[in-house]
């Protein structure tokens, strides 16, 4: 942590700033108070030089939403960005969380362990391998863009500019950027791919077991070369770990492992789970708690860290004396803005943190900042001679024909303030990033034959004109590559659809006879083949569908907010039609609510209309009083193959006053369990219920309510599921109950943990599956309660449990909550794979929160989040 200086600055949006944590080429990091939430937070400001030019806006604009899109996880939340109206903001912020740079932890204590290599290195290919589902690149891996915090690694850039060494203005509103790593594909004049990414990590997993890169040693004359030929040195790497590094760093991309098999083969069980208890060696947890304590020291008193003029005076002269371009970028080897061990004093390049000597006083650890600035030099080998470091001004001028220019607009001083929106509590481990990949009219390298830019050190240069956009709007699914299946790995999908962005996201979606997976949206149908992942039709007619279902072998059923439908599974047109308001005899104007629950050809609904009561006689001498109009609701059940009401039966109006939400409980052999939403509960319902969630039984064949009652202390909301062999199993407080039906006879207690409730069980052969909010899944015993097993999906804890499904086999254990699916054996919880994507493609499009949803049909799992969804095969 350092002072502020003068040129900082002090309030940033709603935010006042207390010290400057790290600095890039591109941006500086501040510890910042957030006087609404009374707590702490890492504000990401642009140089106000690079500010100002619109190029440099967009890509850092485009990097934000990445990380945004990704957080969670390994990735910190970022708090509401601006809409991609607002073309002017260059900062962010986030919770701040107490921690060293990988290269900042290799300057005080050395070498990290095998334990602590393989969590830093689990965590970041489970963000890479979300980065890279859809084919993206993120290109932000370097020694000064790892942290290394109390409970696991986060990353902190999220494409090129943000893991640059050097960033500079040119003239005509250009951008230039210099890479600190590059890698055999970019040696010879190819754009990255997501292999790229994993040979930087092997890289940076490498120079965290020995604390040097296997790659720059060596005459820097010859760095691209041994880039591009040389074998790796690895004879330092712990054995059990060299094999992988070696095949991260193979010459052709295509010998590299996925990152999903690094994160597999490093942590099996997830780094989050192999980080618990503790995963820093103790000088390092140390210097993170130094840290957590200062930030609260300054956070509490409210007060900048303020250097005193003289030495504000003494920096700002340093900094003016600092040659252009970096001074220590090599290649294979990491940005300037990373640490070695050359001797205090020596001039750093910019956009790098200054560190200290390493010694063994870990009280001086929070304060690394303070110490004399240096340059990467050779213990740690990550630097080239510096005569062949060549200052900015040598470049060569780069095509203007790919760089439109655009004078800047916008003046360097202004941090437009961004409206704060929600923000979430600083809270536990988020996911990592991804960046879209550069294009290869961007990434100008100049070690091939023609190419316009020139390698420097090592370093590629990316030039972004301003009418350059930065980013990839569609990017490709990333190829299927064939290969052994890696425990952990999730198996390659069968296919990938994603719904179009011009058309509104889908409102449900569901499997058709193992033949159609059928989405439905607010202007219509859509049937995908699922097969191949096609769609094979669309339906304006089936507009703002709420429910699609089997009508037998020939028809699809869509309830629509009006009417009934019946689609040709063939092109999507509508075969048959029923207006609810006239269909229904003596129920004139009658409204559907939502579809309660169906088996095979039989659906339940509720469903309202309105009736005028008339007023009584008068009596004499008074007049006659005023007819007025009452709700009447009802229970219906439908076989949509006959397209035939079978029966209806009166139930008690719901709040508005509309119809009652039901949701299916469970189906006995001779009842239906119903228990009502209560979002449509009346104030009388909620208070003659006192706490408690009532339960109706409905005789399947009449519509006859045979009982209603309370069961145990079941709240309203506590998740419940019923079971044909007449048993409910119901989360009560933090405990599972088990009670028989329709007596409520409580039969066994499953007791959890405080404040992780159970979630909704799944209930298959003598098993029942169970999820909790501690984002564990397991099974016991349906008729004794007794547990069979249970493990985490090592997601973090949320205020949810993951929704449980399982393959028509009964074979896989499915658990899908917001920011994975993971798969186990069903019968004793063996871990099979885990499931993650990045979430929405559109770099200017909204954040993706939903949760993943799975649903199976025959060999398929087919897992949706937002609008892409893809086919896996399970057992």
């Amino acid at each position: 942590m350092e002072a502020l200086r003068q040129d900082d600055p002090r309030v940033v949006g709603p935010y006042t700033v207390l010290a400057r944590l790290r600095e890039t080429a591109s941006a500086v990091q501040y510890l910042a108070r957030d006087a609404a939430a009374d707590g702490s937070v890492v504000v990401t400001a642009a140089r106000p030089e690079l500010a100002e030019l619109p190029a440099f806006r967009r890509r850092f604009q485009a990097e934000a939403r990445t990380a945004d899109r990704l957080s969670g996880g390994w990735v910190q939340p970022l708090f509401g960005l601006p809409d991609s109206s607002d073309e002017d903001w260059s900062w962010t912020a986030g919770p701040y969380v107490p921690a060293l740079t990988l290269s900042e932890a290799i300057e005080v204590a050395g070498p990290l362990p095998e334990h602590a290599v393989r969590i830093l290195g689990a965590g970041i290919a489970e963000t890479l391998s979300r980065v890279h589902a859809t084919g993206s690149v993120l290109q932000g891996l370097a020694p000064g863009t790892v942290l290394l915090a109390e409970d696991g690694p986060r990353l902190i850039a999220f494409g090129p500019l943000g893991a640059a060494a050097t960033a500079e203005a040119r003239p005509g509103g250009q951008l230039a950027v210099r890479l600190g790593y590059l890698t055999p594909e970019q040696v010879e004049g190819e754009e990255p791919g997501p292999a790229s990414d994993l040979f930087v990590l092997g890289l940076l997993l490498a120079y965290a077991a020995t604390g040097t890169t296997p790659l720059a040693d060596g005459p820097a004359a010859e760095g691209a070369d041994r880039i591009a030929r040389t074998d790796p040195e690895l004879g330092a790497v712990p054995a059990e770990l060299r094999g992988l590094i070696a095949r991260c760093l193979a010459k052709d991309p295509a010998d590299r492992p996925s990152a999903g098999t690094v994160a597999a083969e490093l942590a099996l069980e997830g780094a989050a789970g192999l980080a618990r208890g503790g995963w820093l060696p103790e000088p390092l947890a140390a210097a993170v708690r130094q840290r957590s304590v200062e930030a609260q020291a300054l956070t509490v008193s409210g007060r900048p860290m303020e250097a005193s003029a003289e030495a504000s005076a003494d920096t700002e002269e340093a900094a003016d004396e600092r040659p252009d371009g970096p001074q220590d970028a090599v290649p294979g080897g990491e940005p300037a803005d990373s640490p070695g061990t050359t001797p205090p004093g020596a001039p750093d390049g910019p956009g790098r943190e200054p560190v200290p000597a390493a010694d063994n006083r870990t009280a001086q650890l929070g304060d690394i900042a303070r110490h004399a600035p240096r340059s990467d030099r050779p213990t740690t080998q990550l630097a080239v001679p510096r005569e062949l470091t060549l200052p900015a001004a040598g470049l060569p001028a780069v095509s203007t024909a790919l760089l439109p220019t655009v004078p800047a607009t916008r003046p360097p001083a202004a941090l437009p303030p961004v409206p704060p929106g929600p923000r979430p509590a600083p809270t536990t481990p988020p996911p990592a990033p991804t960046g879209p990949a550069t294009d290869r009219r961007s990434l100008l390298i100049g070690l091939a034959a023609g190419a316009a830019g020139l390698v420097v050190g090592g370093g590629g240069v990316l030039a972004f004109g301003s009418g350059d956009g930065g980013t990839t709007d569609d990017p490709k699914p990333a190829p299927s590559r064939s290969g052994p299946t890696v425990a952990g790995l999730p198996p390659q999908p069968r296919w990938v659809y994603t719904h179009p962005t011009a058309e509104p996201p889908p409102l449900t979606a569901a499997v058709w006879n193992d033949r159609l997976l059928i989405l439905t949206g607010e202007d219509g149908a859509s049937g995908i083949d699922l097969r191949t992942g096609r769609r094979t039709w669309q339906s304006a007619d089936a507009a703002k569908g709420r429910a699609a279902l089997p009508a037998g072998k020939d028809l699809c059923f869509v309830a629509g907010p009006s009417e009934f439908l019946w689609l040709s599974p063939k092109d999507g047109r509508a075969v048959h039609r029923a207006a609810h308001a006239d269909q229904f005899a003596g129920a004139p104007g009658l409204a559907v609510s939502e579809i309660v629950g169906a088996s095979g050809p039989v659906i339940w609904f509720t469903g309202s209309h309105k009736v005028t009561v008339k007023a009584p006689p008068p009596k004499k001498g008074k007049k006659r009083g005023k007819d007025t109009q009452a709700v009447r609701s009802y229970l219906f059940a439908y076989d949509i193959v006959r397209r035939k009401e079978l029966w209806r039966t009166p139930v008690p109006t719901g709040r508005g006053p509309a119809a009652p939400v039901y949701r299916m409980i469970a189906l006995g052999q001779n009842d239906l369990v119903v228990r009502q939403t209560p979002a449509t509960l009346t104030p009388g319902d909620i208070k003659a219920a006192k706490g408690k969630a009532v339960f109706r039984g409905f005789d399947q064949k009449t519509g006859k309510q045979l009982w209603g009652r309370s069961i145990g202390t079941v709240g309203p909301d506590g998740a419940a599921v019923g079971d044909d062999r007449g048993l409910l199993y119901a989360a009560v407080g933090d405990d599972l109950q088990a009670f028989e039906l329709p007596t409520g006879k409580p039969k066994w207690t499953l007791y959890g943990t405080t404040g992780t409730p159970y979630g909704t069980s799944v209930a298959d052969g003598p098993l029942l599956h169970i999820t909790n909010r501690d984002q564990e899944v397991g099974a016991v015993d349906r008729d004794t309660g007794r547990l069979r097993w249970r493990r985490s999906t090592e997601a973090l804890p949320t205020n949810a449990a993951p929704a449980v499904a399982l393959s028509p086999t009964g074979k896989t254990l499915l658990a899908a909550d917001r920011t994975q699916v993971t798969a186990f054996t069903a019968e004793d919880g063996r871990r099979l794979w885990k499931f993650q994507d990045i979430g929405a493609q559109d770099p200017k499009g909204p954040t993706v929160t939903d949760p993943y949803r799975v649903m199976t049909s025959g060999k398929t799992a087919v897992v949706q989040r937002g609008r892409i969804f893809y086919a896996f095969p399970v057992a």
